[in-house]
């Protein structure tokens, strides 16, 4: 047993010194440059676009047909109609029960997904590429003839009732709906993606084929392909199964910008029975077409982006407040939402608040070191040729990029692009849209923090939530 014990503690003193070696982690090296093929598009003559990404060597294919509207067209009091529309596409078409689509897609080994944003609604196909015409028929007859049968309309709205009473109880998600209203209003971007128990009631058949109609059509739209197939088979099969396809009338115009509010406002939803307090402060962001999206992007990472991020130093290493704070910008055809935030124990929930908007303002006052920003990049670098490894990922960077009217050849050009940011740049857009007045909104019992609130920050609004309204930017009921 000496011999053993002698035997570890020689083991111990070169592993200890390399310990101590490693305290501080090596610099990060020269990111690499990810091979991505050229994209090549085409137009159909019913006006819609077509592009495609071929990748050889692995038998699949993904796709992505985006209709270039969402929820910002939502009409007034209607709010979740355009997710109600996306998600009801594969439930039933013409031609098929949403028993029969599904089960034909599962037969082909394939996914068939819709959804909505703010800015589009997106149907999404992933599959063998031996599949793919298969595939892809589903693909365009969910898109073209879908029927909104009245049973699955009500099947969907319970669901969805059922999920925003749970949603409207758990302060963080509640904080967010009440984010979108505080930031924006009675604007586009100011209700709730997937609507409140008022307006899902409120929406009718005739509200989801009224906005079917006018919105899904071929010059509204993009279908983006990547993966094992030739762009000429692309285009054919665009061709036969799409090229049919019409839309009734003028193209609609995208949603104007409207006024936003002007002064910042400090929000409290008093919720007696929370057991933790969701707080988060705001602010109108970017959008994603403004030229200081790449420095936003650092400015973001150092902030707020990950576990070694400025927030989460403060929030939870130095002070134990939260399992987790972060940041982030949510970039948008116009300026979306920047929002940083964590969950807390209500009692500290006020000095959360003001850590956040403490750490908001630095960015601006003082510029990043070296040694803090090339890692920050490093991290974004590494989490984007992640997301663009995959043929669905980069289907979804190539989406995002037409959605927005930008040049394809960024998907290969971002890399460069965080590389090239320096600190300035993003003091700079510190400046601008993180530092200075900012909205402020906590969900939680009010009591056990309300008075250090009201001592750091001005006209606190206190609204009991048997009294919250999320139907109206005042947040109150009449």
């Amino acid at each position: 047993m000496k011999h053993f014990i002698a035997g570890l503690v020689l083991f111990a003193l070169p592993l200890s010194a390399q310990v101590a070696d490693q305290a501080t982690p090596p610099a990060p090296a020269a990111p690499r440059q990810p091979h991505i093929p050229s994209a090549v598009e085409k137009t159909l003559a019913n006006g819609l676009r077509v592009i495609v990404v071929e990748k050889k060597n692995v038998p699949l294919v993904s796709a992505r047909l985006m209709i270039g509207t969402g929820a910002a067209a939502d009409a007034a009091g209607h709010a979740g109609l355009a997710d109600m529309t996306a998600s009801l596409l594969t439930k039933g078409t013409t031609t098929k029960s949403a028993e029969e689509i599904a089960r034909g897609v599962e037969a082909l080994g394939a996914s068939l997904d819709s959804s909505a944003s703010f800015d589009s609604s997106n149907v999404d196909l992933n599959v063998m590429s031996p599949r793919l015409a298969e595939a892809m028929a589903f693909l365009a007859d969910v898109v073209r003839h879908p029927t909104f049968r009245k049973d699955e309309i009500d099947r969907y709205r319970a669901e969805t009732l059922d999920a925003l009473e749970v949603e409207l109880h758990e302060p963080r998600e509640l904080s967010g709906f009440v984010l979108s209203r505080v930031v924006f209003g009675e604007t586009p971007y100011g209700h709730n993606l997937s609507g409140t128990p008022q307006s899902i009631r409120k929406i009718t058949r005739e509200d989801v084929v009224k906005f079917h109609r006018r919105y899904y059509r071929p010059d509204n739209a993009v279908l983006v392909m990547a993966g094992e197939i030739k762009s000429a088979d692309a285009f054919a099969l665009a061709q036969k199964l799409l090229g049919g396809w019409k839309g009734a009338g003028p193209k609609p115009a995208a949603p104007k910008p409207a006024a936003l509010p002007l002064k910042p406002r400090v929000v409290v939803i008093d919720m007696p029975e929370a057991g933790q307090a969701a707080v988060s402060v705001a602010r109108v962001g970017l959008r994603r077409a403004d030229p200081a999206y790449f420095a936003a992007q650092v400015a973001n990472a150092v902030l707020g982006g990950g576990y070694s991020s400025r927030l989460n130093e403060e929030v939870r290493i130095k002070r134990g407040l939260s399992y987790g704070a972060g940041s982030g910008f949510d970039f948008r055809r116009d300026a979306g939402p920047f929002s940083a935030g964590a969950q807390t124990k209500n009692e500290s929930a006020a000095e959360v608040a003001g850590l956040i908007a403490d750490e908001m303002n630095r960015m601006a006052a003082e510029p990043v070191s070296d040694a803090e920003l090339t890692p920050r990049k490093a991290t974004l670098i590494g989490d984007y040729a992640r997301s663009i490894e995959t043929s669905q990922g980069l289907v979804r960077r190539l989406s995002s990029l037409a959605l927005y009217g930008l040049p394809l050849s960024d998907v290969s050009s971002y890399i460069t692009a965080v590389q090239a940011i320096d600190a300035a740049q993003v003091q700079a857009v510190a400046k601008s849209h993180l530092a200075g007045a900012a909205d402020v909104i906590i969900v939680g019992d009010a009591k056990k923090f309300l008075e250090p609130l009201k001592a750091r920050f001005k006209d606190v609004e206190v609204i009991p939530y048997a009294e919250l309204d999320l139907n109206t930017a005042s947040l109150k009921k009449k």
